[in-house]
């Protein structure tokens, strides 16, 4: 039977609707082909008998995959002018370009048989209400469904073989790069980006957060490599300041423990409150990663580390109900937040303050019951005498390795600054480098073509304010303060002076921190606190660290 043995006089007279569609962006840049093809069929709907000026091309879905009617408006627009019976013939290459998937084929082919559409293909014309046309083109639905499930199977059997064994060469976090063998990752060959990401891992035991390593950077003044181009291992990486999200996302990438990790997460669908379906990525949890090799590769710590300070991040957050308080203090100077408990019914004890300026802590049950048709917390006491006791028998606890913790903090106060010191060597190293670059540059440049030498002349100057910048800023360009230090033979006097608990009025609780608490900055002028000696922190506490660095 011919082509054009279906074609009526009342198809003529409506439009012929020509549907064009890529799966990919890629596929359109390089399958320049098959889209040619596509718009030739308007030379076909002429040649069965369409006007030109009765033919539509429909082609708002390029570069959309036909797996759904997600984010397919032409495929959707085709459907409701069908419906509306304004369409005597829908042609298409095949009938994937029009659906992957039957649900939305055989909706397409119901509402064709109702307003007596035909459908054509390069191979034929059809008409959807004859039961021969329709069990074939319902054939064709079904394999091109199978068709697009049998292609993912192999892509992604493919992908997963290769991921299995530690090969497949996905986008690696800054400070890792892929080396020339099957599967080989390497440290970047850049000193500065090894060290700050190094200084991350060093400081991370020592602050207990991810928040407090983020401050610190910010103390010192150090900044975070960035590559633009995640996809170009060659891209030159930018130093940009430091936030927190990038802090968190290198203590928390298992790259960096030279793990190789594929599959950590999984796309869903859900339908939002519009009833449209989305797609989202969800996280899993790292029994469930598909791939998981510790000890591929090279890295900035070691997996038994890594999984330790994951433990601690998690243990960070704010406590649950019914949980153990090991999470960081979130905000006030309350000493026992999140640690003390009911002691009727074991729940976590809320905080507040009060007195004329809010700075008295307390410490109230939130569970309560009614009596005599009123609320009565099980327990709300005061914080200044409950405090003072728990102190005490901590420091009493404590004092014998009182030096000992002294001697800890120092060196762990030293090992910071020279931390920062070398990675603000690297700093101005780096700037340096820049600038003798931009200079090579603006003297290879021919002095007539002002073109471009005003180009490079501009570069150059830049970079020379970034080399004095960094130079002046650089704490190797202050002279060292005196950084008094116990010695073994210090008086015992000494000792109990730098572990004396506060006193003195309360002040309003200060910002919030994510592992230390914050003494009122009115204690600290009678109080024989020094930098070297390790203290509750208070508002100006940098600054002291600081001046002392």
């Amino acid at each position: 039977m011919s082509d054009t043995s279906k074609i009526t006089g009342s198809h003529l007279r409506r439009a012929a609707v020509i549907y064009v569609r890529q799966s990919t962006l890629a596929q359109i840049d390089r399958n320049r082909e098959s889209t040619a093809r596509q718009y030739d069929l308007v030379t076909r709907a002429a040649g069965l008998g369409w006007p030109r000026a009765g033919i539509r091309v429909v082609d708002d879905d390029q570069g959309v995959s036909g797996a759904s009617t997600a984010g397919r408006s032409g495929f959707a627009e085709l459907a409701a002018q069908v419906g509306l019976g304004q369409v005597g013939i829908v042609l298409s290459l095949e009938v994937s370009r029009l659906a992957r998937n039957n649900a939305d084929w055989y909706r397409l082919l119901d509402l064709a048989g109702m307003t007596d559409t035909l459908i054509g293909d390069a191979d034929g014309v059809y008409h959807p209400a004859l039961f021969n046309d329709r069990l074939l083109l319902g054939m064709k639905g079904t394999m091109s469904e199978a068709e697009l499930h049998i292609l993912r199977a192999r892509l992604e059997g493919g992908i997963r073989n290769k991921a299995a064994r530690g090969e497949l060469r996905r986008v690696l976090p800054v400070g890792l790069v892929w080396g020339e063998a099957d599967g080989q990752i390497l440290l970047h060959p850049d000193e500065a980006v090894r060290g700050v990401i190094a200084a991350i891992f060093e400081q991370f035991p020592t602050r207990g957060s991810a928040r407090a390593v983020w401050l610190w950077l910010k103390d010192q003044g150090l900044k975070l490599p960035l590559q633009r181009n995640v996809y170009d291992p060659t891209a030159e990486i930018v130093w940009v300041e430091p936030t927190y999200t990038a802090v968190h996302k290198i203590l928390t990438h298992p790259a960096y423990a030279g793990a190789y990790v594929y599959g950590k997460t999984r796309f869903e669908r859900h339908l939002d409150e519009h009833g449209v379906v989305q797609v989202r990525r969800r996280a899993l949890p790292q029994d469930q990663w598909q791939v998981l090799i510790p000890g591929h590769h090279p890295g900035y710590l070691d997996w038994d580390t890594y999984q330790a300070n994951q433990a601690r991040i998690g243990a960070n957050t704010r406590p649950r109900a019914h949980q153990p308080g090991t999470g960081a203090i979130r905000e006030g100077c309350a000493l026992l937040q999140g640690l003390a408990t009911c002691g009727v019914c074991g729940r976590k004890l809320a905080v507040l303050y009060q007195g004329p300026a809010k700075a008295t802590p307390g410490y109230y049950c939130a569970t309560g019951s009614l009596v005599n048709g009123r609320g009565v917390f099980h327990m709300r006491i005061g914080g200044i005498a409950v405090e003072r006791a728990v102190v005490d028998t901590f420091l009493a606890a404590l004092a014998p390795a009182a030096l000992q913790a002294c001697l800890a903090a120092v060196q762990q106060l030293e090992d910071g600054h020279d931390t920062a010191l070398a990675q603000w060597r690297r700093e101005v190293q780096r700037a340096r480098y820049t600038a003798g670059k931009a200079e090579r540059r603006y003297r290879a440049v021919d002095p007539d073509n002002r073109l471009v030498a005003r180009g490079l002349e501009t570069e150059w100057e830049h970079a020379l304010g970034a080399l004095a910048d960094a130079e002046s800023s650089s704490p190797a360009a202050k002279p060292p303060a005196p950084r008094p230090s116990p010695t073994p033979n210090a008086p015992r006097s000494w000792i109990s002076a730098t572990t004396s608990t506060r006193s003195g009025p309360r002040q309003p609780p200060p910002t919030r921190t994510a592992n230390t608490f914050y003494a009122p900055c009115s204690t600290r002028s009678t109080s024989p606190w020094t930098a070297t000696t390790p203290e509750p922190s208070c508002c100006c506490a940098g600054k002291a660290a600081r001046s002392a660095n």
